[in-house]
């Protein structure tokens, strides 16, 4: 019998969500606009304020559009919009070259202080981005954990991970902040302070990016590591889509 169309049915992913790629936002919000800065900036090509204005225009537009389409407005993804108007505005005003230093260590320095003060309330950022039910079984955990009694143990846990995180975006901060002092020197609202902003950018991600990320992943080991030895289940018992498969 031919099933027949129902209201309650999930809807299908529109196109934005189909269309997205991370080369692409990496293409667009990374390499191209590093470019423009580093080879365009010249008085005889696009000059150093336009260019500034239409490397900084693609991930700010892009950013937006993410805001939209999802519609969902995360804390990071406005954070990474306010952050690139400041650059912009610091390059278009022709403010002194530390702004920027401060600036890049400020986003990142934010997020760890609100990361850390989240530790201290019921609901620990660690809760929210990396044990929800996105990714894992979070009903089965709870229940195990409830018929255990460590429940206590594992809040415990969870508020060290937010300790953790937070601590990783304390690094990005400080690290930021060397990256910027170290390479962009040149005055800003110039040529050449706009090809050190693009080779800022291009060096933010394996010197700073990757190393974070590992962090984070070291974070999620040892949640994932408390949880099995607080369960007894293993992490492929833990993850929702095994238990889709049932």
């Amino acid at each position: 019998m031919q099933p027949t169309p129902a209201q309650d049915s999930p809807p299908s992913p529109g196109p934005q969500a189909a269309a997205r790629s991370p080369l692409l936002e990496i293409t667009v919000t990374l390499l191209i606009p590093s470019l423009i800065l580093m080879q365009m900036s010249d008085p005889e090509r696009l000059g150093p304020v336009t260019a500034l204005v239409v490397a900084l225009s693609l991930p700010i537009f892009w950013g937006l559009r993410e805001l939209v389409t999802r519609r969902t407005f995360s804390l990071f993804a406005i954070l990474g919009v306010v952050s690139l108007l400041l650059t912009g505005g610091i390059g278009l005003l022709q403010l002194d070259t530390q702004w920027l230093a401060v600036k890049e260590a400020a986003v990142p320095g934010i997020i760890g202080l609100v990361v850390a003060a989240s530790a201290l309330t019921r609901r620990p950022l660690v809760r929210i981005l990396l044990y929800n039910p996105a990714i894992l079984d979070t009903v089965r955990i709870d229940g195990i954990l409830a018929e255990r009694g460590h429940r206590e143990a594992f809040d415990t846990r969870l508020r060290n991970a937010t300790l953790m995180l937070a601590g990783s975006f304390g690094f990005s901060s400080f690290m930021n902040f060397v990256l910027a002092t170290w390479i962009v020197t040149s005055p800003s609202g110039s040529a050449a302070f706009n090809e050190e902003l693009g080779r800022l950018t291009l060096l933010s991600y394996p010197m700073i990016a990757l190393p974070a990320t590992l962090i984070m992943l070291g974070v999620l080991y040892y949640l994932v590591r408390g949880l099995k030895g607080l369960t007894g289940l293993d992490l492929g018992d833990m993850l929702h889509a095994t238990q889709d498969k049932d």
